[in-house]
């Protein structure tokens, strides 16, 4: 039986690259897509517990869900797919994730429920308004491809893609993105203040083997992600004074 490969993506079901990337990727296995009904970027890994969500497929295998990017993949595996996806291929997003983005996106977040949930997670990225789609959607799949076979279930690759004809790749880390913090104070028509959060990309700190070095360098990026975020190395040296150990 062909694998089944579940895609999800955090910038709406309608987003062009990923029904392009989706036509790709039915040369590997079966598609089920699950996406968000419309943008929603910077989800991070949050779910909807205190409204419904509702799902509406349209078109064969092709569903849009009122919910997150960890949503639709929660109810894709749980509800819509026929069977256990091998795969849960999240994005192309349009944009890079790099360093401490991955804590904020919903793409990666995506890709990371999958693999808590035992299954294989690659997460997709793309630079904005990327001159060469086609082959960085052709990277794309191939990693995909490999991811199905040499990638353990329960492990994430965080990709990211120059989008300009680039072909070579690099095994990288997270690296030190830097942002201009900033919370803007505007009015509404009635005299209201309310906040606009965010700043944009101010570049990032040289560190060698990055990710962001990688994506300067004008490679594509491989990154992987652990999921246990257990530190057992910090229990040395943290004595509560006055308080002993069990």
């Amino acid at each position: 039986m062909r694998p089944l490969l579940l895609l999800t993506n955090d910038d709406g079901i309608f987003a062009p690259m990923l029904g392009a990337l989706a036509d790709r990727l039915a040369a590997l296995g079966d598609v089920l897509v699950v996406a968000p009904e419309r943008p929603r970027s910077a989800a991070s890994h949050a779910i909807t517990l205190h409204k419904p969500v509702r799902a509406k497929e349209i078109a064969p295998g092709r569903w849009s869900l009122s919910g997150t990017p960890a949503d639709c993949v929660y109810v894709g595996v749980l509800r819509l797919a026929p069977r256990p996806p091998a795969i849960v291929v999240s994005g192309p997003n349009d944009g890079y994730n790099l360093g401490s983005d991955v804590y904020y996106s919903g793409t990666v977040a995506g890709a990371v429920e999958g693999a808590l949930r035992g299954l294989r997670g690659v997460a997709l990225s793309v630079a904005p308004r990327a001159k060469d789609v086609a082959t960085a959607l052709d990277l794309a799949t191939a990693i995909v491809a490999t991811a199905l076979t040499q990638l353990p279930p329960g492990e994430v690759v965080n990709v990211n893609l120059p989008g300009a004809g680039e072909t070579r790749y690099a095994w990288t880390t997270l690296g030190k993105r830097r942002y201009q913090d900033d919370v803007t104070e505007r009015q509404d028509p009635y005299g209201r203040p309310y906040y606009w959060i965010g700043g944009g990309s101010i570049g990032h700190d040289d560190v060698p083997g990055s990710d962001c070095n990688a994506i300067a360098d004008g490679l594509a990026s491989l990154t992987a992600l652990a999921i246990d975020w257990n530190h057992p190395a910090r229990r040395d040296g943290f004595a509560i004074d006055g308080y002993a150990p069990a």
